[in-house]
């Protein structure tokens, strides 16, 4: 039943695909190939057949009939012209002009800077006489001498200045020198010899007294408060745990483990279990009453 029905599907869509065909692509394809593709080519070979004969051969016929010979006449025309011109300019500048310069400018610009050399040379001479000259001559027998015997004034003076104020600075140099030296002393019996001898002869026996006498028995004291304080720390953190142990043991039961003391702790000293006085109708002492246990009550177990 279900390959009937698939080969009957097939056939459909085969007998459709075939009327479609048919219907929109053989028509179009027909008419492409056998009218479309024709006529274009006709009407293109008849549009190039009337360009060539209607454009091209025409224009060609007038470039090589008209404008070829018209080109090359005015080519002719022009270099003719250009060799006129090129002979005028030849003989109305070129050559007038080179015969101007050499037989004209040229000795006239020689003259020129002959002149103008000699002018030069005289104008170098009358200065070097008047001014150079003149003013090597001050300088040398003038300004030399006077400038050496100048520097060697001021190099005597300095020299000499310099050897005073070395002398002046030495001398002072001592003179503040004894003057700091007996300041110094000065000041050292005045100031520092009293210091040390009251350091010497009062603080330092009244430091020792005070160690020995007041310091170091203090510092016994307070180390043996503080071993005191530590021991109670220890005895009472003793007592703590041997009421929890107490406590755990009786509500849950067993021996259970002794528990470990912490490390450092003072152990508790053992007390011999007290056994209580027998009662009698009359009034007992506070000497018959067993001491109560030293430590925190159950309320300060946790």
């Amino acid at each position: 039943m279900g390959h009937g029905i698939a080969w009957t599907a097939r056939a459909f869509g085969v007998a459709l695909g075939w009327v479609g065909k048919a219907l929109f692509y053989w028509p179009w394809v027909g008419l492409w190939r056998y009218v479309l593709v024709p006529v274009g080519t006709a009407v293109g070979v008849a549009v190039a057949w009337l360009v060539h004969h209607l454009i091209v051969v025409p224009a060609l016929w007038i470039y090589r009939r008209v404008l070829t010979p018209v080109g090359h006449a005015v080519l002719w025309v022009f270099r003719g012209l250009g060799a006129g011109f090129a002979w005028l300019g030849l003989h109305l500048v070129v050559l007038p002009a080179r015969w101007a310069y050499r037989h004209v400018l040229t000795p006239v610009g020689h003259g020129i800077a002959w002149v103008i050399r000699g002018i030069g040379a005289a104008i170098a001479a009358l200065v070097r006489w008047t001014v150079v000259v003149p003013a090597v001559a001050v300088w040398r027998y003038v300004l030399a001498p006077v400038g050496r015997a100048i520097g060697t004034a001021v190099t005597v003076v300095a020299r000499e200045t310099g050897a005073a104020f070395g002398h002046a600075w030495r001398v002072a140099g001592y003179v503040s020198r004894a003057v700091g030296r007996f300041v110094g002393t000065l000041l050292r019996w005045v100031f520092v010899e009293p210091f040390r001898w009251v350091y010497r002869a009062v603080l330092t026996p009244v430091g020792h007294a005070v160690r020995d006498v007041l310091w170091r028995p203090v510092r016994n004291a307070v180390r043996e408060a503080g071993r005191s304080v530590r021991r109670a720390l220890g005895a009472a953190r003793e007592s703590v745990r041997r009421t929890r142990a107490e406590i755990r043991r009786a509500v849950f039961g067993g021996s259970g483990a002794p528990e470990r003391p912490e490390p450092g702790a003072v152990p508790e000293p053992r007390r011999e279990q007290s056994v209580p006085a027998a009662r009698t109708l009359g009034k007992t002492s506070g000497r018959d009453v067993s001491p109560p246990t030293r430590g925190p009550g159950l309320g300060d177990a946790g």
